[in-house]
């Protein structure tokens, strides 16, 4: 009788044991674990839990790197791309009045969109397709900005705009004598530049400067910095020859 008891509590008890070994690491896990999902559920789950917590951080448009392989010509397509249509647009704003130049730009735009939509709707009724909007993959696509975005891109433009007004104040106000003269001197070499180019040749000069400089300087980077060497060992004893005879920047130093 004892053994045919013990017989019949020995499953049960098994069963028990073996029902408990399984619960034990789930209870003794990781912080981080996911008991509940599984192994392939947790590593869904997490991987979306990390990229909805990313998501949020500001992605900035164009990266230092991209400006760089634009200017430098590392894709000649797309540097060729960039730098044409903006010239063609520098060209025809020095040539013609801004709202000209946006008028008939949106009137290429929707001269392009219009018939291409007619030809697709034309080639679906003959065919007797199906195919849907033509510009359907476009307008489904999600470009709200949203209000947490807005504000991370106005706080990083606040930083430049505040310190751009602390520089200001600094220049007109004479904290520095020197950078205030220098200011001065440049602003008044500019009349004479304004009285020969107007703003939009001056974009179409800097456009060309832009890039054409820096890859003319990475071909020959050492001539042009012993050159430039010169000039700024010639322009710095030339400032302080001139800081040396004004009498308040003098007595700032000897302190």
């Amino acid at each position: 009788m004892a053994d045919s008891s013990a017989a019949t509590q020995s499953p049960s008890v098994s069963s028990s044991s073996s029902g408990a070994e399984p619960s034990a690491p789930s209870g003794g896990g990781s912080p981080g674990a996911c008991p509940a999902l599984g192994a392939k559920s947790c590593g869904s789950s997490c991987v979306d839990s990390f990229v909805s917590s990313s998501s949020s951080q500001p992605v900035s448009l164009f990266s230092t790197s991209q400006v760089r392989d634009l200017i430098f010509w590392r894709d000649v397509k797309k540097t060729g791309f960039v730098f044409g249509t903006t010239l063609i647009m520098l060209l025809s704003l020095a040539a013609f009045s801004v709202i000209s130049v946006v008028s008939y730009l949106i009137l290429a735009l929707l001269s392009v969109t219009i018939s291409f939509r007619v030809y697709k709707s034309v080639i679906q009724a003959v065919q007797k397709s199906e195919e849907g909007h033509p510009f359907k993959a476009y307008l489904d696509v999600d470009i709200t900005l949203s209000s947490e975005a807005f504000h991370n891109y106005m706080n990083a433009a606040m930083v430049h705009v505040n310190r751009a007004l602390k520089l200001i104040i600094r220049l007109f106000l004479v904290e520095d004598l020197v950078d205030s003269l220098k200011l001065a001197v440049f602003m008044w070499l500019m009349t004479y530049v304004g009285a020969v180019f107007n703003g939009i040749t001056l974009l179409i000069l800097a456009e060309l400067l832009v890039f054409s400089v820096p890859i003319v300087y990475e071909k020959y980077k050492t001539q042009i910095d012993h050159y430039v060497g010169i000039v700024r060992d010639q322009t710095k004893s030339v400032i302080e020859k001139i800081q040396a005879k004004l009498p308040g920047i003098a007595k700032k130093k000897a302190e």
